[in-house]
């Protein structure tokens, strides 16, 4: 049986602080689990969602029978006033329909793409402030009680809809290594409906206005040409991909942050 435990958090590759938080987590857990690391930009809660959606949709054989997902991006904009004693959002614990669980900082977007999905939902004992690096200091001990099936550190029970807001639409949710630019806008949102393939679409994402074919996969198009067709994320309502088949979407609009808005022209 595979027992993983994929970390999202926003320090950069191969940063220090990933190794203090894996040395953390190592010292919390029973024998037999394995860490991912996953890097998302500084305070993007957004490409954080995203990818803890896409981690905890995928079907068996495509993740272990055993997934714990932690997703740590904590900008600290629940409240904008100076903050005391290094006070952040709280930390959640949720169980999704499918048996993945998940604990995440409470921030932005972090659990929106999976806010229908999930099961049940708690507040947890992690503190809130005393410390500038939550995540090494307090989160691995609270995250390692519940592995272990405990419930000391599960505090009160939440109604998913009343604490994480609704997923955006039509925004960048996260851009590969190859340039390839995933939206989150999904197969039944009611504008692909009206989009059919070999249609031109023209998309405009910040200053830039480029056109694209609307394509079944990323072999569709030719050489060189970009295209707008449901990608590899989003399990059964995927999302939809702009990508240039042999080169960068991503160059082509200016190389935009995630976040950004998506126009059709």
């Amino acid at each position: 049986m595979g027992n993983l435990i994929q970390l999202i958090c926003d320090y950069g590759p191969n940063d220090m602080a990933w190794a203090e938080v894996t040395a953390a987590f190592m010292g919390s857990l029973p024998d037999g689990w394995h860490l991912h690391c996953t890097t998302v930009p500084p305070f993007d809660t957004i490409a954080t969602g995203f990818i803890v959606s896409q981690l905890c949709v995928l079907k068996p054989p495509l993740r272990p029978s055993n997934l714990f997902v932690f997703a740590n991006t904590a900008p600290r904009k629940d409240n904008l006033k100076a903050r005391e004693n290094n006070e952040g959002e709280g930390l959640l614990y949720g169980r999704l329909k499918n048996g993945v669980q998940l604990v995440a900082v409470n921030s932005g977007f972090s659990m929106s793409f999976v806010k229908d999905e999930i099961e049940e939902l708690w507040s947890t004992t992690a503190e809130d402030g005393g410390s500038q690096f939550r995540s090494r200091d307090f989160f691995p001990s609270v995250f390692g009680t519940i592995l272990k099936g405990e419930k000391s550190d599960l505090v009160h029970k939440l109604d998913p809809k009343e604490v994480i807001p609704n997923p955006p639409s039509h925004l960048i949710g996260y851009i590969d290594s190859f340039g390839n630019i995933k939206t989150t806008i999904r197969s039944s949102d009611a504008q692909i409906a009206k989009m059919s393939p070999g249609d031109r679409v023209k998309i405009r994402i910040g200053r830039f206005i480029r056109t694209a074919t609307v394509a079944t996969g990323s072999f569709a198009i030719s050489e060189g040409d970009l295209a707008f067709a449901p990608g590899s994320s989003g399990g059964d309502d995927r999302f939809w991909e702009i990508f240039q088949r042999g080169g960068s979407a991503s160059n082509e609009f200016g190389h935009p942050t995630n976040g950004s808005t998506i126009y059709f022209l």
